[in-house]
């Protein structure tokens, strides 16, 4: 699952063992999944379904694969992500929190952290939880509680002005341009 292929989005892939005459309805499993695409999401699928599960692709079928997307997704909220990760030295877990306005942008963000801060490979991390803080009392991480307060303000002390504009433009002007501001 190189991040190259493309974003993460979040599928829900619905799956069984195929009917046999000693079994002829399996049960249906469900699960939600992080991945570029369908077929990775698929090959996922049958990954965790190999280790929990006595299935495989071969002896099992998938019987629907949606894209699950966020609601509201012009609302900055604080996520959750607990996951396991394999590294050098063994296998860990983790707690993190993203602020971001879609679920599957803090996973981008999990994805991008874990490898430059841990050398941890998409195919090595597996997302056990995902879900909103909803109060600020229960934040964890100093990154994300510094947002948390009810004064937060973000300066612009740098902005660079744009011309109008025009057919004909001049190259140089009687005055330089502020863009210091307080």
């Amino acid at each position: 699952m190189p991040p190259s292929v493309g974003r993460f989005k979040l599928y829900q892939v619905i799956g069984r063992k195929a009917p046999t005459p000693t079994e002829p309805e399996p049960p249906v499993y469900r699960m939600k999944l992080f991945a570029p695409n369908e077929v990775l999401a698929r090959s996922r699928f049958w990954y965790y379904m190999h280790q929990y599960r006595k299935m495989k692709k071969t002896t099992g079928e998938v019987l629907d694969v949606n894209e699950i997307r966020e609601k509201n997704d012009r609302v900055v909220k604080t996520y959750y992500v607990m996951l396991r990760y394999n590294s050098r030295s063994g296998t860990h877990n983790m707690y993190r929190e993203y602020r971001d306005t879609k679920l599957t942008s803090a996973i981008d963000q999990l994805y991008s952290e874990m490898a430059g801060r841990h050398r941890a490979r998409p195919r090595s991390i597996q997302i056990i939880r995902t879900g909103i803080v909803e109060n600020n009392a229960d934040l964890k991480r100093p990154a994300t509680m510094q947002f948390a307060k009810a004064d937060v303000k973000f300066p612009l002390p740098h902005r660079v002005m744009r011309a109008p504009e025009k057919k004909f433009r001049s190259t140089f002007t009687a005055n330089r341009p502020s863009t210091h501001f307080q």
